[in-house]
């Protein structure tokens, strides 16, 4: 279930739950179990994760399994915050609804690709069910579409077509439903085609400035200066500018 596709460096997951890929205890754990190997996988240098099926990227949590509610829940915040420090770059391709937890799961990704469909909504609408956003949605909605307008989709259970979400900044970019996936995977293999260790350190130093501030941050980022100095990566990129050729990065 959910067994990452991998190929050239780069690995695909989709998130298959038919009707509407919500998140049960079962789907979560699949999930989790898939983004580990993806993680300890040495020859998968970019992630991309997408929606079974043409309607739904993820509705969210699974209503229907509610006693397992707490379980579902604390797994989510573990794995989407895992996701959001992932040390691969992590492409969404947003195939069709994202909602509540789906869209939380968006935007713990370095990118967001979105089908242009004039169907597809986005939003984050719990507080329609009484609860709140409990993965992550408070703090990454802001940091991408700005306080005011994160407090107002959130408070008033808003949704987003594909050009609003484009316009306030929560996806980067918009792409014909029929060529969402390849254009994901065009982006996910130029990465791919970056130096792996100098990208671990990139991210890392992002991921440690958001989390524990400008300070961590730039120390994590002097840390990296340091690792990649090291590596034969660096060795190839320097001959590759003397002898104007392209580099071919090996992650060492």
């Amino acid at each position: 279930m959910m067994k990452p596709e991998i190929n050239d460096h780069v690995a695909v997951i989709r998130i298959d739950h038919p009707p509407a890929n919500a998140w049960d205890l079962t789907t979560m754990t699949a999930f989790g179990k898939a983004i580990a190997q993806v993680e300890s996988d040495p020859c998968v240098r970019v992630l991309i994760i997408t929606g079974a099926g043409d309607k739904f990227f993820s509705a969210g949590f699974d209503v229907s399994d509610a006693e397992n509610t707490a379980a579902i829940s604390n797994l989510g915040r573990d794995v989407w915050r895992r996701l959001d420090r992932f040390p691969k770059p992590v492409i969404a391709a947003i195939n069709g609804y994202a909602l509540g937890g789906g869209l939380e799961l968006a935007m713990a990704c370095h990118f967001r690709l979105l089908a242009d469909a004039p169907r597809l909504k986005m939003g984050l609408t719990e507080l329609n069910l009484g609860i709140i956003p409990g993965w992550g949605g408070t703090q990454r909605l802001p940091r991408l579409v700005g306080r005011a307008k994160a407090l107002e989709m959130i408070l008033f259970s808003q949704t987003l077509d594909a050009r609003e979400a484009f316009d306030c900044g929560l996806v980067d970019r918009l792409v014909p439903p029929e060529q969402l996936l390849d254009e994901a995977m065009v982006m996910a293999k130029r990465l791919a085609e970056r130096p792996p260790v100098a990208v671990r350190c990139v991210l890392d130093a992002f991921s440690a400035g958001t989390y524990e501030g400008l300070d961590q941050g730039l120390m994590t980022e002097a840390e990296g200066a340091g690792t990649v100095r090291q590596t034969e990566d660096r060795e190839e990129g320097f001959a590759a500018f003397k002898e104007k050729r392209k580099p071919r990065f090996v992650g060492r």
